[in-house]
């Protein structure tokens, strides 16, 4: 935005610079807290709840209603330093190959657990690197998950792209399996930045992967960035963003690099001191943002942009947009089934992980059982909180009168009177919405944390910023 007069411009930076001290004092810089993909958060997890609740939640679900499925590729080439995802390094297809093998094995395991005639109305493959697989290996596992829970109508299928891992074969073969949307892995096109996070990509390898997307048929197209890296400048950012804009994703996702070494041993190859400060953070992902919503995009949820006739942009236009372990979706299924190590399924009597280490996962499937290794049964406390916090994840406000149906609705109430309270002029009340204003809604997970009532659990979370 270019202010005309002298005097804009100085009400516009005082401004900034009282909301910058709010900020402050508020927590941001200093906050880590969940991202809320899931609520409970994966933290509370426990192996309590185990395999013998995943068999009973599969056997319960109604057939009429289809179901989202999530494949997990453990495998990379190449393990990207910033990564703190479940993934391990290989340098052959031998150990993928194997590990096909035993997904083949889950998914029949799945097929003797699930009732006769469930549909699947959405599938997402991610990793590690799914597009590690060769064409016939994705062909292999395809027609596989289709087989076990046929596509419901108005079926999509998504895949995480790695652009320097993937040709035309392979893109051929997962549009043939059906794939409906690519997200394409980008981070920064900074050299130094990407050497600093053991991710070289050039932007002509990621422009040759979007076009030849395109010519396949593939009508929407996802790209990931990350924000906070290191060595990471506004002048870096406005390149890669130019870049990012050249290419015309469908939408966009723009995430916060969370620094855990303690968590992902890998990420101690990257110096802390060349990290941007907290404040540098949030100065990063306002830019960022502001040039996406300048350029057409319509923001979505705390870090997600889409164009206006984009599927996550309509959903979040008529309030279904929602949260799951993939982040924003417009998924509209109530259960996900996870399939592979690490996956997370989610039901509707709660949450249940498969065994994280691959190793592991491979021992439960090959001795006949499903993988299911640690998890959370849901109570109706629970529902209650994750609902309030679903809404302000995704609507950045709460719909009393949409809570008010539940028994104890009314054990919020001291909740929603602090946040008015604390959060003075970042978050108002009008009737029965409780709303976080657009100046406040860098805050969203902190006020979100509110809501909670795990937040007592010792975890290594995210910075809030």
């Amino acid at each position: 935005m270019i202010w005309r007069k002298y005097g804009a411009a100085a009400s516009c930076h005082d401004s900034a610079m009282t909301n910058l001290d709010d900020m402050r004092r508020l927590g941001l810089f200093d906050a880590r807290v969940p991202r809320y993909t899931s609520y409970p958060p994966a933290t509370a997890f426990s192996p309590q709840t185990d395999q013998a609740f995943q068999t009973a939640s599969l056997q319960a679900l109604d057939p009429a209603v289809p179901v989202s499925v999530y494949v997990h590729i453990p495998f990379c080439e190449r393990l990207c330093w910033f990564c703190a995802c479940r993934t391990q390094g290989t340098t052959t297809l031998k150990p993928v190959a194997n590990y096909l093998q035993v997904v083949l094995k889950e998914l029949a395991l799945l097929r003797d657990t699930l009732p006769q005639g469930v549909r699947m109305g959405q599938m997402h493959w991610g990793g590690g690197t799914p597009t590690i697989l060769p064409p016939e290996m994705i062909r292999t596992l395809a027609k596989a998950v289709k087989d076990v829970i046929p596509p419901a109508e108005n079926f999509s299928f998504s895949v995480e792209i790695d652009p320097t891992l993937v040709d035309e074969a392979k893109i051929a073969a997962l549009a043939e399996m059906g794939m409906t949307r690519a997200s394409i892995g980008i981070q920064d096109f900074a050299t130094d930045v990407q050497e600093a996070i053991g991710r070289k990509q050039s932007f002509a390898q990621t422009r040759a992967c979007v076009e030849t997307l395109r010519a396949a048929g593939i009508t929407s197209l996802n790209a990931d960035l990350v924000y906070g890296l290191p060595y990471q400048t506004p002048g870096k950012l406005a390149d890669t963003i130019a870049k990012v804009s050249a290419l015309d994703p469908d939408r966009i996702a723009l995430f916060g690099y969370a620094h855990v070494p303690t968590f992902s041993k890998r990420q101690k190859l990257i110096p802390d001191d060349a990290l941007p400060k907290e404040e540098e953070r949030y100065h990063l992902a306002r830019q960022a943002a502001n040039a996406f919503t300048g350029s057409g995009y319509t923001a979505i949820g705390i870090d997600h942009f889409g164009k206006p006739e984009d599927s996550l942009t309509r959903a979040a236009k008529s309030g279904h947009l929602r949260r799951n372990f993939q982040g924003y979706t417009d998924d509209t299924c109530p259960t996900l089934i996870g399939i592979g190590a690490s996956s997370i399924s989610q039901f509707a009597e709660g949450y249940i992980q498969n065994a994280a280490a691959t190793a592991a996962y491979i021992e439960r499937i090959e001795a006949g059982q499903l993988a299911g290794h640690r998890g959370y049964a849901m109570t109706e406390t629970d529902r209650l909180h994750a609902q309030a916090i679903n809404m302000l994840m995704c609507d950045f406000e709460i719909d009393l009168t949409a809570l008010a149906s539940h028994p104890q609705a009314a054990t919020l109430t001291s909740i929603h009177e602090a946040l008015l309270k604390d959060f003075a002029g970042y978050v108002t009340r009008s009737g029965d919405k409780i709303s976080i204003t657009p100046q406040g809604r860098a805050l969203t997970r902190i006020i979100a944390q509110r809501y909670d009532g795990f937040s007592s659990i010792a975890a290594q979370y995210s910075q809030a910023s």
